[in-house]
C-alpha cells in the first residue's frame, strides 16, 4: 500500500478538516455518513474521507459500511485529546521541517542542518504537549451552539 505523503500546507488543512469532524461526530450517537459531515464542513467528501480514515487507523472513530453506515467516535469527546489527533494524521514530517529544504550541502551547512532539526523536533514536542491539554468536547463546547 503507498503511504500518501503531505505537505506542511495539506497536513493542516487535514487537522483543521479531521478536528472539525470529531466535533460534529461528538454529537452524534449513531453513525453518520461521511457526505453528511462533508456538507456540514462545506468540503470535498473525497478528501475528506482520507482524513477520516487516517482517524480510524489511529482508532479515535469507527467505521461501519453500508446503507446504514458511517462513522463515529470510538471513545467518549472527553477522552480524545486534540494531540491524538494531530498524531493520528502524521502523514510525513513535522509541520516546521520545511525550513530544513533551505539548507545546501556543505560543513557549514550540515551544522545548520543539525540545528534546525533540533529546533523542529522541539517546536513538535511543545505542539504536542500543547494539544494534549485540550479535547475534542472543550473544542466542541467552545465552537457549537448549546453544546454542553
Amino acid at each position: 500500500m503507498k503511504t500518501e505523503k503531505a505537505s506542511g500546507s495539506t497536513h493542516s488543512k487535514w487537522f483543521g478538516l479531521a478536528l472539525q469532524a470529531l466535533v460534529i461526530l461528538s454529537h452524534k450517537s449513531e453513525c453518520y455518513p461521511s457526505a453528511a459531515i462533508a456538507g456540514c464542513l462545506n468540503s470535498e467528501a473525497t478528501q475528506l474521507r482520507k482524513v477520516l480514515a487516517k482517524l480510524a487507523a489511529g482508532q479515535l472513530i469507527e467505521t461501519r459500511e453500508g446503507r446504514d453506515g458511517g462513522y463515529r467516535l470510538k471513545r467518549p469527546p472527553e477522552a480524545i485529546s486534540l494531540a491524538e489527533v494531530y498524531i493520528a494524521l502524521k502523514v510525513g514530517e513535522p509541520l516546521c521541517n520545511g525550513m530544513l529544504d533551505t539548507i545546501s550541502l556543505h560543513d557549514a551547512g550540515l551544522n545548520m542542518k543539525s540545528a534546525f532539526m533540533d529546533i523542529a523536533n522541539e517546536i513538535e514536542q511543545n505542539t504536542i504537549e500543547t494539544l494534549q491539554q485540550s479535547t475534542i468536547a472543550q473544542l466542541a463546547q467552545k465552537t457549537l451552539p448549546n453544546s454542553s
